[in-house]
């Protein structure tokens, strides 16, 4: 299937040959669909933190955070081109109401000032020319480019001192919360050719936000790496040839940055997409719960510590009674139940489950109520070894044929905002290493096309849900108005972007 040439470019890529034959496999027969068991709710896998203690799992956090080593991590997009979906095709003289929306609220954006400035240099005049002037300025080079910039780097908020891109809003949020006396760290996963741009910005703005927060910035950036790409393949899944004859690899979504997360050093990650970020008079609400969700994370990942400490040692030192304390924690406070042969199993036996069980990354995910956003949500579902237990599941995952199966789709009550606190460390204060916690059954095949001939992409298993399987997992309730995601420019016209 490979040529000589074709080994050499898989080995520069960094991708071993049984990946690629992984891959392609893949691509043949497909993914399995998960097992979902019925939709996690309040009081059946999401915990509610009752109103009046939010004071007091703020405190507890603010008294601990300094003796953590913290980390705010942001996936930070490539071109906002989705964004502008309907702005593109009003550039083709296709009008909707969206548009007509834009235009009727144009002076509203935290972006107008720049866009009146980049037509009046050039002696056009936004308030009397027509609109596909203002597209042109707005979208492409020859004015703002935002058609071809990331979300973090446009104009989101105003305030009276200037306007905020998303990546400024994250410098001032990871202040509030990723916090470890007085040193913020922030990383930015970003996509190549906007690498330069993220740094200029951060070198730019980071000295007044340091003086006017009080703290000192660690931020750092990466990007995907190229051993994760995945190889594309022709509807017949052969591999797919550039005109020059070589292999097309693709970048295989944000299941990939789980590499980049494995190469974090921090205790505690707090993660948060770029484009999730409201301004300041509202950010109260979501700082409270952040701090909430990592205190849930804390207290867990202690009793997590203390179990392991009591059960990793000899058989003969493991008492019942420490057993049926792991037994109790496992399945009440981390949510996850049993194969069903589990009782049949030797003492040896279940102390090695206790002990694969209890001895994982653990992250704490904020759920908010469902208002039929699209994106993953909370289930019970069906592990690989038997047992059971939380996972963020996709649409893509459910077998929407089986009736079943869609039944308990259907009955998700909350869904995912991507707003999750992790801790990446064992009680040795070694770093786990992520990639193992994968489950690799759970990626996913998309159509492309590329110089007019069709073809598969593969994406890996999605950066909270499949990359993040084999992990403990918690889900809390957070209000809604923590979740504020801008997928089309419209959105910031909402009253929580204004």
């Amino acid at each position: 299937m490979f040529t000589e040439q074709d080994n050499q470019q898989i080995a520069a890529q960094g991708i071993s040959l049984e990946t690629i034959n992984g891959q392609i496999k893949h691509f043949i027969d497909g993914f399995p669909f998960l097992t979902a068991l019925r939709a996690a709710t309040v009081g059946d896998g999401i915990v509610r933190i009752p109103e009046e203690n939010l004071t007091q799992y703020t405190r507890r956090f603010d008294d601990v955070a300094g003796s953590y080593s913290l980390m705010k991590f942001v996936p930070a997009s490539g071109a906002a081109t989705r964004m502008f979906k309907s702005l593109f095709a009003a550039l083709d003289g296709k009008n909707d109401k969206s548009v007509d929306e834009f235009f009727a609220r144009i002076t509203e954006f935290a972006f107008y000032d720049d866009l009146k400035a980049a037509m009046a240099e050039k002696g056009d005049i936004i308030e009397t020319a027509d609109r596909q002037t203002v597209l042109r300025y707005l979208l492409t080079d020859e004015g703002l480019d935002y058609g071809n910039l990331p979300k973090g780097l446009l104009k989101f908020h105003r305030y009276p001192d200037g306007a905020r891109t998303p990546v400024e809003e994250h410098l001032v949020e990871g202040a509030a919360y990723a916090n470890a006396n007085g040193l913020v760290r922030i990383h930015f996963t970003v996509s190549p050719e906007h690498h330069e741009r993220f740094e200029k910005l951060i070198i730019d703005e980071k000295p007044d936000y340091e003086a006017w927060l009080g703290v000192a910035y660690d931020v750092t950036f990466s990007e995907q790496k190229k051993s994760t790409d995945t190889i594309s393949v022709d509807l017949n899944n052969e591999p797919f040839r550039n005109a020059d004859n070589s292999l097309l690899f693709r970048p295989a979504g944000h299941g990939a940055l789980i590499e980049n997360l494995n190469d974090i050093d921090a205790d505690i990650v707090f993660i948060k997409n770029i484009d999730n970020v409201v301004p300041d008079e509202i950010r109260e609400t979501t700082v409270t719960y952040k701090k909430a969700l990592a205190t849930v994370l804390i207290d867990a990942q202690q009793r997590v510590f203390q179990l392991l400490e009591l059960i990793d040692q000899p058989e003969d030192a493991v008492s019942d009674g420490y057993l049926a304390e792991a037994d109790e924690f496992l399945q009440m406070a981390l949510y996850t139940n049993h194969p069903e042969d589990f009782e049949s199993y030797s003492k040896a036996d279940k102390i090695g489950y206790f002990k694969r069980k209890l001895d994982r990354p653990i992250r704490v995910c904020g759920m908010v109520p469902n208002v039929g956003e699209p994106g993953g949500g909370p289930f019970w579902a069906k592990n690989a070894d038997g047992s059971s237990s939380l996972q963020i599941v996709e649409s893509a995952q459910f077998d929407m044929a089986n009736a079943d199966q869609k039944a308990i789709f259907d009955t998700a009550t909350h869904f995912n905002p991507v707003d999750l606190v992790c801790g990446l460390k064992n009680r040795h204060d070694q770093k786990y290493d992520l990639p193992r916690y994968r489950d690799m059954q759970t990626g996913f095949i998309t159509q492309k096309s590329k110089d007019g001939k069709d073809l598969k992409a593969q994406e890996l298993p999605g950066l909270w849900n499949g990359a993040m399987a084999d992990w403990n997992t918690l889900f809390v309730e957070v209000p809604l108005i923590t979740f504020n995601p801008v997928k089309t420019v419209n959105d910031l016209l909402r009253d929580e972007h204004q």
